[in-house]
């Protein structure tokens, strides 16, 4: 393979791709709607001087050939993702994007070598957990009473006992609750199986929670890291939703840019999912109180608000022992990832903190909502 395609190049997890790729000496060519809502500028300025770029969207026959022109490999990372009712774009996008990807390929005759396509964790819904009496269970999402009466903890869904979080593994049942999830799901099912339809090798990268720099200030979906920096550094504290003891894994965008490219070369990988994940798990209270010390702003105190997020897991951490066994490990531990994130932050210009705007904005579509824990 000499040219390789990443749609949805623009963003921090495409334009680190794309740095490695290049230092592999690949040609790359990068092709992204550039939505406003992420991409207010235009093409950003980080990206590297030798990549070709496309605007296009992959909801679009005609911009997506042009991109699909003389490629030998695609590593498709092009996405709607948001907590917003936005339930159709997340299909068309998410799934029909990445069928009709595969539609001009196949229609076309492309000598399009490797697919890899960026999934999610959110495949997996609430979770694997171990009940002491029922054994290992996959609970339904929390209903709505249980999160207003702000019991945040999941239980086992046959005898109602306390259960406890274990890693999600690739074999473990799917069952997304979220559009976002579902759309990723049925991306998975397109690629895996039109690939082996047809010949083209395929991969799924299942990202748990990606941070680092490149994130978008604008995106309202882009996460802890970003959201708990812009207030800390306005002087204001990180606000949690339910508890703040939630369980997550965070994983730097330079490995998963790396697990990417490893998953593009290595043959072993095809015809698989795979699950790209950090080191260990760590409550978002844990996030918080880092980045409080990162930006030096110990005497600012997180904040629990008792409210939550409608459709959020209680607790998802990933094992990477999978794409381990390819020879890929997260190399960067949260602490050197987020002390990066936060040095690049300050270094950009005219900041601005956009969380109460999207969170008056989440509020008002019913995302987030209050439970009887909140403070009156």
């Amino acid at each position: 393979m000499k040219r390789i395609l990443v749609t949805g190049g623009a963003g921090f997890i495409g334009s680190h791709t794309a740095d490695v790729l290049l230092q592999r000496g690949y040609e790359v060519r990068l092709f992204d709607s550039l939505q406003q809502r992420v991409h207010p500028h235009g093409w950003p300025s980080y990206l590297a001087a030798e990549v070709e770029t496309i605007v296009g969207d992959v909801r679009d026959a005609d911009a997506l050939a042009r991109a699909l022109d003389g490629v030998d490999g695609i590593i498709h990372l092009a996405a709607y993702q948001d907590y917003m009712p936005d339930f159709s774009t997340y299909y068309t996008v998410n799934t029909a994007g990445t069928a009709l990807l595969f539609e001009l390929i196949v229609g076309r005759r492309l000598p399009v070598q490797k697919i890899v396509s960026a999934s999610s964790q959110s495949v997996y819904g609430e979770g694997r957990y171990s009940c002491n009496s029922c054994g290992e269970v996959y609970p339904q999402s929390r209903p709505e009473p249980q999160l207003t009466a702000g019991e945040w903890e999941v239980g086992c869904p046959q005898c109602h006992a306390k259960a406890t979080p274990l890693p999600l593994i690739e074999s473990a049942p799917v069952h997304p609750h979220t559009a976002y999830g579902i759309s990723k799901y049925a991306l998975e099912l397109t690629t895996l199986n039109l690939g082996r339809k047809y010949g083209i090798p395929t991969t799924n990268m299942r990202y748990s929670i990606v941070q680092g720099t490149r994130n978008s200030f604008f995106n309202a979906y882009s996460g802890v890291a970003r959201i708990f920096t812009l207030r800390l550094l306005h002087d204001q504290p990180p606000i949690l939703y339910e508890d703040g003891l939630q369980q997550r894994d965070y994983v730097s965008v330079h490995d998963v840019a790396r697990a990417n490219v490893l998953a593009l070369e290595d043959d072993r990988s095809n015809f698989r999912n795979f699950n790209v994940a950090g080191q260990k798990m760590t409550t978002v209270l844990e996030v918080a109180e880092l980045l409080t010390s990162l930006c030096d702003k110990r005497q600012i105190v997180p904040q629990v608000s008792g409210e939550y997020r409608f459709g959020d897991t209680r607790h998802t951490v990933s094992s990477w022992e999978a794409i381990g066994s390819l020879g890929w490990q997260p190399d960067q531990g949260m602490e050197h990832f987020l002390a990066e994130y936060v040095a690049w932050v300050r270094q950009q210009p005219n900041l601005e903190d956009f969380y109460a705007r999207s969170q008056q904005a989440m509020r008002s579509a019913g995302v987030i909502r209050r439970s009887d824990a909140a403070p009156s």
